[in-house]
């Protein structure tokens, strides 16, 4: 087991469940990004540089798919609480696996490009 694998264990089942498949998506389409726990949360990195984020907290999951990631996506992101950086995906409603996907797949485009 590694540090991402204690940080999801953690959690109640259904918390799992939703820290488990965000992973699964930035692992199917960043299989070359290294994980590990960074600011207490597990965090994906690509060509050296942050390419996502996650945290489970009492009632959402935080996602930080950096200020470009939000920004790019804040029309499909209009029914969630968003900040500069991260979004809130609440407990109480099914996880947007869809938007997740996209914005995991933009932010690996533009690590490529700026590589």
């Amino acid at each position: 087991m590694n540090q991402v694998d204690n940080y999801i264990n953690c959690f109640p089942a259904e918390v799992q469940e939703r820290l488990t498949a965000i992973r699964n998506i930035i692992r199917e389409l960043a299989p070359e990004a290294t994980e590990r726990i960074c600011m207490r949360m597990p965090t994906y990195d690509l060509n050296g540089k942050w390419l996502v984020h996650f945290a489970a907290f009492n009632k959402h999951i935080g996602f930080y798919p950096q200020p470009e990631g939000v920004e790019a996506f804040k029309n499909k992101l209009a029914g969630y609480n968003t900040s500069k950086g991260a979004v809130q995906f609440p407990h109480n409603k099914p996880l947007p696996l869809d938007i997740i996907r996209e914005i995991v797949a933009y932010r690996i485009k533009q690590q490529k490009e700026r590589k």
